[in-house]
């Protein structure tokens, strides 16, 4: 594993800071969502085109899950559970007919190619996939996060989130050769699921309470520290029950938009996701690898695919 010294540290951080911004402006100035630019600017300085940042460095990759975890909680910060609630069930349609779709098409598509059902149940669970943190970004670029609409794209993007670790239990099972079980379905069914709502029951009762004992304490940015301790235990604990990090993340925003210094915590919240957020985006595109995009290849194809899907 190579050993990063802090002056090349820094010196990636400068080039993955000025890559994202100047291509998230960019971005904005042509009518697009900074979330774009940030994306084409981890292309062009990543492993496929100037070489200048390798995404697999470790450092890296987890800069990238802390923006995509600020992100994420940031998104909670600004979102109306109540709202989200009242759109539950268009959200939960949405979210179902966006994972059967691309899967029956991508199993369909992949037998009539010839493949076994083993392979073609891998590829079309790999079209089922979405990306939470993306979606709530360019909803939050475009002014459209506290619509009607984009209360239900964020929730299905959510329950999307839920069905893709259900999905991917599954699979795993088969690719190891065990036989799949109602019980184990309902199982990681029950974690992922079960942890959303059991942290927000059982948070509505506690955050305001800590966030009341914070408000004694006379020391700037205190609840702001509070306010991540929060966002990063809970997307701790939604690893460690079976769920996603992020789900975790954006609960704890959900409960801490309640405490009586939320105005205080989403500025703090916000400046901080300025320098954290864009190094997400900027890695995502990092690891971009054009070259497989050959449709000669095995992964060319599999591209091919999705954008027939």
């Amino acid at each position: 594993m190579e050993h990063l010294h802090i002056s090349q540290f820094l010196g990636i951080l400068v080039v993955m800071l000025v890559a994202a911004k100047a291509a998230g402006y960019l971005a904005q100035r042509a009518g697009q969502p900074a979330v774009l630019g940030e994306l084409i600017g981890g292309v062009l300085v990543g492993k496929s085109v100037l070489g200048l940042v390798n995404p697999e460095l470790e450092t890296i990759h987890l800069l990238s899950e802390l923006g995509v975890v600020i992100l994420l909680f940031a998104i909670g910060l600004e979102t109306d559970l109540g709202g989200l609630l009242k759109v539950g069930a268009t959200s939960l349609a949405v979210a179902v007919a966006g994972v059967a779709l691309p899967f029956a098409l991508g199993f369909a598509a992949c037998r009539l190619l010839g493949q076994n059902n083993l392979v073609s149940i891998v590829a079309a669970a790999t079209l089922t996939a979405t990306s939470v943190g993306i979606t709530a970004r360019v909803l939050s670029d475009l002014g459209r996060l506290h619509e009607p609409e984009g209360q239900i794209i964020l929730g299905a993007a959510v329950i999307d989130d839920i069905l893709g670790l259900l999905i991917l239990g599954v699979v795993v099972e088969l690719t190891e050769g065990r036989e799949v079980s109602w019980l184990g379905i309902f199982q990681t069914t029950a974690s992922a699921l079960g942890f959303l709502v059991a942290a927000l029951l059982v948070g509505r009762h506690v955050v305001p309470v800590l966030f009341r004992w914070a408000g004694r304490i006379e020391l700037p940015g205190t609840a702001t520290a509070l306010a991540l301790i929060a966002a990063f235990g809970l997307a701790w604990l939604a690893d460690r029950c079976g769920s996603a990090m992020i789900i975790g993340a954006f609960a704890a925003g959900l409960l801490v938009v309640r405490a009586p210094q939320s105005h205080e915590i989403e500025r703090g919240i916000t400046e901080i996701g300025h320098f954290f957020v864009p190094l997400f985006f900027f890695a995502v595109g990092a690891a971009v690898d054009l070259g497989a995009l050959n449709p000669l290849q095995p992964a060319g194809r599999a591209a091919l695919l999705i954008g027939l899907v």
